[in-house]
């Protein structure tokens, strides 16, 4: 396997789960959200098992119908710089809105990630559609898809603009001349911008792997051309291979068409193992979480990517009902997709709700059969890598004690980090500072 098509693999650490029943699992802890033991714990499994980065999702917005772990969970920078001391490789992925945070306040956070870490820090960029969010934030309204993408990639081009206000040498710091910086290598930003205006320089250096590594999970055609141009690397979704090689196909021809190499951003859908040391094992562990589901739930759940939307209202056994543009302006990729597996399936709202909330996954079965289904998306180009989250307790752990060592003996995966930095071991290159490539003459 060449060097650029190495399986990259990221650990979700997503406390008690993403389901509201996930939490009932006899094996769960839950507590788990708010269990710096379980990160700690999660982080190392993971590590252990070579990941490249560890990845904690979040939002800014719950109410009473939100799930167990988005009502109760860390914020992710925190947990993340506390595991940046209990661990040496792994990288440490945060999600931070761009709606709803100052450029300057982010890239001091993310720098300062970056260097408490030694260069393994990530920041996965959202729009965040839950209109709540405008209530926690002193906002008016929610501001519409298309403006929070614009807004999205000019915060992203403020913080990475602040992220090199410093050369790498400009810090001299000879006790004997009493020079602490050379000021020729310090640079002020000056940007004024249709949504922020900021001066900087940042107080903080660049890290050991120049920029945090950018991370972007967009479905809609907004989010997949913003994906295209920025991320270095795109959290998807997708239910079988089928899905994810267009996908797949299409980001790479978008991320061509911004000029960038097809190799530059990797594709790393999300999936939730369910690992057994036979097919009957693997089963019977999904039928315990399958049984854990109640239709109430899942019609709750069905209405997140939506606003959170009440569709208890409908009648269950009745055709999905036509719900217009609702979703267009919350997670517009995601509610379109429900939309269409509703009405290509013919589907009922019973049918859709418990299809969402208990997917029947490909990477369910023996460590063989999985290993082979994550070697078959690779080679067939579905992906690039794999975003790891538990399906159940012990999940990572199944997966890191099980099916890892079969994709390290087929030569897919490294037994050993290779590198010291998330630029590393996801094969990018470090970002030559922008003020010393316009000092060398070249085109930023």
């Amino acid at each position: 396997m060449t060097k650029h098509k190495k399986l990259k693999l990221g650990a979700m650490i997503h406390g008690v789960g993403g389901g509201w029943a996930d939490w009932r699992h006899p094996d769960a802890l839950p507590d788990a959200s708010v269990n710096f033991g379980f990160y700690k714990e999660q982080a190392q499994i993971a590590e252990a098992g070579k990941f490249d980065f560890a990845f904690i999702a979040d939002s800014v917005s719950i109410n009473e119908k939100s799930s167990p772990h988005y009502i109760n969970r860390f914020e992710p920078l925190t947990i993340l710089s506390a595991l940046a001391a209990v661990t040496d490789h792994i990288g440490l992925v945060a999600t931070l809105t761009a709606s709803y945070s100052e450029p300057f306040t982010v890239a001091r956070q993310f720098a300062s990630l970056d260097h408490i870490s030694h260069g393994r820090a990530g920041w996965n960029v959202v729009t965040s559609w839950l209109s709540g969010s405008a209530d926690n934030y002193s906002k008016t309204e929610h501001p519409s898809h298309e403006t929070r993408y614009r807004l999205a990639k000019e915060h992203l081009e403020v913080v990475q603009g602040l992220w090199d206000s410093w050369e790498d040498d400009a810090f001299v710091r000879n006790k004997e001349t009493g020079e602490f910086f050379d000021k020729s290598k310090l640079h002020t930003l000056n940007h004024k911008g249709e949504f922020f205006s900021v001066k900087g320089p940042l107080n903080i250096a660049r890290s050991k792997q120049g920029q945090p590594v950018i991370f972007q999970a967009g479905t809609s055609d907004d989010g997949r051309n913003f994906a295209a141009q920025k991320a270095d690397a795109i959290f998807a979704g997708h239910e079988n291979i089928e899905e994810a090689k267009a996908y797949y196909k299409d980001l790479k021809r978008r991320v061509v068409a911004f000029g960038r190499s097809a190799d530059d951003v990797s594709i790393l859908p999300g999936i939730g193992p369910i690992v057994g040391r036979t097919e009957e094992e693997a089963e019977r562990k999904f039928q315990q979480k399958l049984n854990l589901v109640n239709i109430e739930d899942a019609i709750i759940s069905l209405g997140r990517p939506f606003n959170d939307h009440d569709f208890s209202v409908y009648p269950l056994d009745e055709p999905f009902p036509d719900l217009g543009d609702l979703g267009n302006n919350s997670q517009q990729g995601g509610s379109q997709k429900i939309k269409r597996i509703a009405k290509e399936g013919n589907l009922t709202l019973r049918q859709v709700a418990l299809r969402l909330a208990t997917p029947r996954s490909t990477f369910v079965g023996t460590p063989e059969k999985v290993a082979d289904t994550i070697q078959q998306w690779i080679e067939e180009e579905a992906s690039d890598g794999f975003i790891v989250s538990s399906a159940i307790p012990g999940g990572l752990k199944d997966f890191v004690e099980l099916v890892v060592p079969i994709l390290q003996e087929r030569g897919l995966y490294r037994s050993e980090y290779d590198q010291d930095t998330l630029r590393g071991n996801l094969g990018l290159e470090v970002p030559v500072n922008r003020n010393t490539k316009a000092k060398a003459g070249i085109t930023v």
